[in-house]
């Protein structure tokens, strides 16, 4: 994504300098420079007289809240947000992320969305070891304004580095703190080659809009600082409304989307954004083009290969190392996934974000200590989120707390993007135990509540998956108007996916076919559909098609990534194998689902995998598999023993189930 910005057109935008003139007109420049000079004063850009050293690489920069004395509220926040962007184009310079901002705000029990006065900014500077505060100023001078600059160390009061220039309209303020910004940058010790790589025109950064880039700000804070992807989609929007080219406006919106599991509308949005790529800054670029591979395209490995590319241009950004996290723990690869998260939290310690992520890590590689300290530590810093919640739901539910369970149930209700979740946790829950009366009506619920938060996919790609487990244990006829019911609300991929593989498990290979062709055809890049759906509806559809051996042979391309699945295409596999009489080969399948707690959690096919195990152990001693004219055989009674604990094993988790629950008729 290199892309050579530009040079700054400097016809609107000034240095605030006395001009060359006649002595008669002298009168009429002294006055307004007297004016300049006060609001100077004003806003604390008059310090020190003399400049120390430049910042290095290792040093941390706190930017604070503009000092804003034209009675125009529009700037307030606003500029902070414009500095920031422009700021972050240098890989030079490592500016304090807002997450950590706000955390050390909390420790210093003062809210975390707290107005960053100059006094805030040094005493948050110092307390994070950082090494300087970047304060910025605005004021009126008649119809132009003044825009100031001023870096100062936070520990010894020096100034580092002031730069001013005015704006002809409040239209070119932008434009003025832009120039301002990338003039303060060279002063502050990065290299002139450095500065005029990554140093897009201002109008291209963010937006030219301050209406637009007011939205923003207040979008990025919901979603970065609150963790709260619901509550800032609207913010986005409205940012989009004001300025239809604000391509990082789409690229956030698209992330939001990404977390609310709404797949169809991230691929749309991040789709747009890239194609108002090319005029932003190059660290833009970066967001833009690796979100769209992942949330576009679904091209993991693409989007891989962008993130480390953007980790080795801006090493000290925590977002790539963060979302090559995600793309580790979606494909299954958990210890990588791990040290990701753990890198990501180095960098950007303050966010909470990072934090649940590394809580459902932890739990995916089954260090439950691990998971429930890493939750306490985000909470007692301040950093606790819906998502933390929804893990510590799963994290009690591994340890049997059943109060536990009603207790983070409880904190999410009523939440809108997050009680849709939680409910669909709930009837995970009722179908691991066998109470799939129970489980219908809590995921009829949770379909509810994601349709009220306007997340439509998200509810159909929730009961698809539920179509799905009930098509495992024998409930056809409820899996087929599931699943039917999914993709009258959305066809969006993991709608698709999800419903075609309980159409197959459901015995209607004719449709799952139809599903699957369309699927390959619609996302011919996406990784999760041509290496994960493909081949479980492929598989599903041939098993009950009475073809158990093409069954085994269509899974093989999931099997490195079945752990991102929640093991599903081991569960196929393994009811494969028993129709092919495999005792052993089933075990192996229905046993890797039963080593993996912490991957798959309260599936119900968690509970079914000690059913498959005890079918496969049976048929390993020979019960029931006498050759025709042959006599019959003494079981193993090893296997035999081993078929009794794992049945007993199923009947214990199934103590409470429904009774008319085919599955559980034919035992």
């Amino acid at each position: 994504m290199p892309s050579a910005a530009a040079p700054v057109s400097s016809s609107a935008v000034k240095s605030v300098e006395v001009p060359v003139a006649e002595k008669k007109n002298l009168w009429k420049i002294l006055v307004p420079a007297a004016v300049v000079v006060a609001a100077l004063i004003a806003g604390g850009l008059y310090y020190r007289s003399h400049q120390t050293q430049a910042l290095t690489e290792k040093d941390t920069v706190i930017l604070a809240d503009f000092t804003n004395t034209t009675g125009d509220s529009v700037f307030d926040g606003t500029l902070r947000q414009g500095l920031s962007a422009q700021l972050e184009q240098s890989p030079f310079l490592n500016l304090l992320s807002d997450q950590n901002i706000a955390k050390t705000l909390a420790l210093m029990s003062q809210p975390k969305d707290a107005r960053l006065t100059s006094e805030l900014a040094r005493d948050i500077c110092q307390r994070t070891a950082s090494a300087a505060t970047i304060e910025g100023s605005i004021s009126g001078l008649g119809s132009q304004y003044v825009v100031g600059l001023k870096a100062v160390n936070c520990h010894s009061g020096d100034l580092l580095g002031q730069e001013q220039a005015t704006a002809n309209s409040k239209e070119q303020v932008l434009k003025a703190l832009g120039e301002a910004a990338t003039k303060l940058r060279e002063k502050l010790g990065e290299s002139l080659a450095s500065v005029q790589k990554f140093d897009a025109a201002p109008e291209s950064v963010t937006t030219p809009s301050l209406e637009a880039l007011q939205a923003y700000s207040l979008g990025f804070q919901a979603m970065a600082v609150k963790n709260d992807s619901a509550a800032a989609v609207p913010l986005f929007q409205r940012a989009i409304s004001l300025d239809p080219n604000f391509a990082m406006a789409y690229a956030r919106l698209g992330t939001c989307y990404g977390n609310l599991s709404q797949a169809s509308r991230a691929s749309e949005t991040q789709g747009r954004a890239y194609e108002l790529r090319e005029r932003v800054s190059e660290r833009e670029k970066f967001y833009i083009a690796s979100h769209y591979e992942q949330q576009a395209l679904g091209d993991l490995e693409a989007a891989r290969k962008t993130y480390e590319l953007w980790a080795q241009t801006y090493p000290r950004d925590s977002i790539p190392v963060g979302n090559l996290g995600v793309i580790y723990g979606t494909l299954g690869e958990y210890d990588k996934e791990l040290v990701a998260n753990q890198e990501g939290q180095k960098l950007n310690p303050g966010s909470g974000l990072i934090y649940a992520n590394l809580v459902t890590t932890y739990l995916q590689l089954n260090r439950l200590d691990e998971a429930k300290a890493t939750a306490q530590e985000a909470q007692a810093q301040h950093l606790d989120s819906p998502n933390i919640h929804l893990s510590l739901y799963q994290l009690d539910f591994l340890q049997h707390d059943a109060a536990g369970m009603e207790r983070e149930a409880a904190a999410l209700m009523g939440k809108p993007g997050f009680e849709d979740n939680m409910l669909i946790s709930q009837s995970q829950t009722a179908g691991y135990a066998g109470q799939f009366a129970r489980k219908r009506e809590l995921v009829r619920r949770g379909v509810d509540s994601a349709i009220r938060a306007d997340e439509k996919e998200t509810a159909a790609t929730d009961q698809a998956s539920a179509a799905g487990h009930e098509a495992m244990v024998g409930n056809a006829s409820v899996a087929k108007e599931q699943a039917q019911a999914a993709l009258a609300l959305s066809n969006g991929r993991d709608v698709e996916g999800n419903a075609a593989i309980a159409v197959a498990l459901a015995g209607d290979s004719g449709q799952a076919t139809r599903l699957a062709d369309d699927l390959a055809k619609r996302f011919p890049e996406d990784t999760l559909v041509q290496l994960e759906y493909l081949p479980q509806i492929r598989g599903a559809a041939v098993l009950q098609s009475g073809n158990a051996a093409k069954a085994v042979e269509a899974l093989v391309a999931a099997t490195p990534y079945e752990l991102g699945q929640t093991l599903w295409p081991a569960y196929i596999r393994g009811e494969a194998y028993l129709k092919l009489g495999q005792g052993s080969a089933a075990a192996v399948e229905f046993q890797k689902i039963i080593d993996h707690p912490g991957a798959v959690q309260n599936d119900p096919v968690g509970a079914l995998a000690h059913l498959g195990l005890a079918r496969a152990y049976a048929l390993e001693a020979g019960i029931g598999h006498v050759g025709a004219g042959a006599s019959p055989v003494q079981p193993d009674p090893a296997a035999l023993g081993k078929a009794k604990t794992a049945y007993q094993d199923f009947l214990a988790l199934w103590k409470d189930a429904d009774p008319d629950i085919p599955i559980l008729i034919v035992i």
